[in-house]
């Protein structure tokens, strides 16, 4: 069975509903053979990347940079996973009350660092989720897990 590992720094009810959205969408029952793994980002390790199939992570953009948590998360798995997780696909999701440019020039330059794979494109919400970015969501995380599922 494939494994996917949603990582996650969850502070705000926004990012709650984000997170269910993705949740969801990585359990869809049309999809299967994947078990879905879900870990807060100061708790996530390189041992749950190393035996994961596919990752998606999702955080704030706070002060134009990614949230502490999600930095934390990237720095504990970086050099433990950099060679075992090249082409690893992933997903990620981003809330910004204001804006998430930062975060999302960071979060692309360290997965570039760690040669993962975009299985879909990043999903950037600005301000309360409205129910197309939930969807947006929803498809992020059924997309991981479909591109990581037994064939």
């Amino acid at each position: 069975m494939a494994r996917l590992l949603i990582v996650h720094h969850t502070p705000s009810p926004h990012l709650h509903s984000m997170l269910d959205a993705v949740r969801a969408g990585a359990n869809d029952p049309l999809i299967d053979g994947v078990e879905v793994e879900v870990r807060a980002a100061l708790a996530a390790t390189a041992s749950d990347v190393l035996g994961a199939d596919g990752v998606v992570v999702g955080g704030p953009a706070n002060l134009g940079y990614l949230a502490g948590a999600v930095k934390h998360f990237f720095d504990t798995v970086y050099y433990p996973c950099l060679e075992d997780t090249v082409g690893r696909p992933f997903g990620a999701y981003l809330h910004g009350n204001d804006d998430t440019t930062g975060a999302r020039r960071a979060l692309d330059s360290i997965t570039t660092g760690l040669r993962w794979q975009a299985a879909a494109a990043v999903v950037e919400v600005r301000g309360a989720p409205s129910a197309a970015d939930l969807d947006a969501c929803r498809d992020l995380g059924g997309v991981v897990a479909a591109t990581i599922a037994p064939a």
